[in-house]
């Protein structure tokens, strides 16, 4: 079933059988919800429906009291929560948190901007902000496609923006100019995002018994570098049949991730069990990424996650993707050995990811780091 998005196109880069890279021309979903749809075009689905898209298992993770988290807090307490915080970065490489010290007014304006961002119009769009296939597929667009041309497509338009370190975006015309205040909006709130993922990654050593410094200590944190990607996905036909995102696990050491619109987009595995995350929707959420399984010797597991749609809702997710610089050398910290992982540069992990990202199995990538 052929359908135009009426002259509107994303370009996509996608890797073919023979290893080459290619570009296609690919709908925008956004310009194709807006037609009421009742069928998916060609390349949108699976085959045949999937019933767990429509999981409604909940998936509870725990909450994370960042406060309580803090060197200096009341003792028990703060035991009690670097416990809470470790097991759920084993169990499910998930975790909410709260009293994060992110202003709420903040997290309204970076929602607002977004929503603005996607309330445009196409054209609108394109002129705001540029699209970069060949640079990180920054600005405005697509994924890029790591299989071949018969890569389902998945049903989502997304904004990418290289925030950190300063003058990472190269110069490139990756920021939208509408909203007037996009930028300066999201410049701050990955300023405090960056702060409070510092201290997670401390406490999260903590809670194994590490020195506080163990995984920052292996790269210089100025360096940090923090990706900005937008998605938006609009409302979808058949839900049943479509991915917003497929599964995959983060190529960070942590993903901090709000949202805004429906809920009940985002399904972690568990016990060879898709389940939708309980995730409320003034809450952030914090994915924890290949790096800190690699950094932790197998002992936090990134999550396995994927992206389903909604029948009748548009959802917006917003993610701070929080990594060590591509040049950073990481190796597993402590003496526990049980994970067999071995030092790694971050860079060349990344370039192993994106390469592997079409294999149907668990995190292929991470035997590059054993």
């Amino acid at each position: 079933m052929e359908i135009s998005a009426q002259g509107c196109f994303h370009e996509a880069n996608f890797i073919d059988n023979n290893g080459s890279l290619k570009s296609i021309k690919l709908p925008v979903v956004q310009e194709l919800a807006r037609q009421g749809l009742k069928t998916l075009p060609d390349g949108f689905t699976t085959a045949p429906p999937d019933p767990t898209l429509s999981s409604k298992e909940l998936a509870f993770i725990p909450a994370i009291d960042v406060a309580k988290l803090m060197v200096g807090s009341e003792p028990k307490a703060r035991a009690e929560e670097l416990a809470k915080l470790a097991s759920g970065a084993k169990e499910w490489g998930l975790f909410l948190i709260k009293n994060h010290g992110i202003e709420e007014s903040l997290l309204d304006e970076v929602e607002a901007v977004s929503k603005g961002f996607f309330g445009l119009s196409f054209e609108e769009k394109k002129a705001s902000v540029g699209t970069y296939m060949s640079k990180d597929n920054m600005g405005y667009g697509r994924n890029f496609m790591e299989a071949n041309d018969h890569q389902m497509v998945d049903w989502v338009d997304r904004l990418t923006m290289k925030a950190a370190p300063k003058e990472a975006d190269g110069g490139l015309d990756v920021w939208p100019k509408t909203p007037a205040n996009f930028r300066k909006t999201i410049e701050e709130y990955v300023e405090q995002g960056r702060k409070v993922c510092d201290e997670l990654m401390q406490a999260l050593a903590e809670a194994l018994s590490l020195e506080r410094q163990a995984f920052l200590q292996q790269y210089d944190t100025k360096e940090t570098d923090i990706t900005v990607k937008v998605n938006y996905y609009p409302p979808c036909p058949r839900p049943d049949q479509a991915l917003g995102l497929p599964a995959h696990s983060d190529g960070t050491n942590l993903t901090l991730l709000m949202q805004s619109g429906a809920t009940g987009g985002l399904q972690a595995l568990k016990n060879n069990k898709w389940m939708t995350v309980a995730w409320p929707h003034k809450a952030l959420l914090v994915n924890v990424g290949d790096l800190v399984e690699i950094m932790s010797n197998g002992r936090y597991k990134s999550a396995w996650h994927r992206v389903v749609t909604q029948l009748e809702e548009e959802r917006i997710s917003i993610g701070l993707f929080y990594r060590a610089p591509p040049h950073a050398v990481i190796e597993p910290a402590g003496d526990f050995e049980g994970g067999g992982f071995k030092k790694v540069v971050v860079g060349e992990y990344l370039s192993k990811l994106y390469k592997t990202r079409a294999i149907p199995t668990l995190k292929p990538a991470l035997m590059f780091a054993k």
